[in-house]
């Protein structure tokens, strides 16, 4: 039986979930469309696109992967996403060999080429290893594309475009990291001619 201290609760986190999306729309659209374009045009010369992420994030980058290579909405053919936090072997060899700050920026420097893109995924801001990867591909010709919280500082030298949820509530954050992956990717089948 559900009580109404429940209720008031679930009521409670919609509102702030509401709250949350408006300020998203106010303050990130213009750079979220950004972000879609830079994912465009990369799709569209053959690029792939790359995820990073930790814990909730990593998840999100798995299933944002998942949706590219097999589709989100309608059937067509597969597109080249690829998330870096899927493999243990790499994972654990890295960490155990380079330290876990290495961990994406050694797959970066694997996989990723010129006019592929980063998708970097902190919700703090600062994750030393989303960070390194960052680096790594913009210092070698990729895109990088940030979705992060409140504060998107440590990411400003090595980004092309951020989008900084205004909200320091991690479960905020993250659900708007989601709605506006899910948008990218409906915007991606409609838009993307790929070869």
């Amino acid at each position: 039986m559900i009580t109404e201290s429940f209720h008031s609760l679930f009521q409670t986190a919609v509102q702030l979930h509401r709250e949350s999306l408006e300020a998203l729309v106010s303050q990130c659209s213009s750079e979220l469309e950004r972000i879609a374009e830079i994912w465009r045009e990369s799709l569209t010369a053959g690029g792939r696109i790359l995820f990073a992420g930790n814990g909730g994030s990593a998840a999100d980058a798995q299933h944002l992967a998942a949706e590219l290579v097999v589709r989100f909405r309608v059937n067509r053919r597969a597109l080249p996403g690829l998330a870096l936090s899927t493999d243990t072997s790499i994972l654990t060899a890295c960490s155990n060999d380079f330290g876990f700050e290495e961990v994406f920026a050694r797959q970066v420097e694997a996989f990723g080429h010129p006019g592929d893109v980063l998708v970097a995924i902190s919700t703090s801001g600062k994750s030393p290893n989303v960070l390194k990867a960052a680096q790594v591909a913009y210092q070698r010709g990729l895109k990088v594309t940030v979705f992060c919280g409140k504060n998107p500082d440590s990411f400003r030298e090595c980004a092309d475009a951020i989008l900084a949820v205004p909200s320091e509530v991690t479960a905020h954050v993250q659900e708007c990291h989601m709605i506006c992956g899910h948008t990218l990717c409906e915007w991606i089948e409609r838009n993307c001619p790929c070869p």
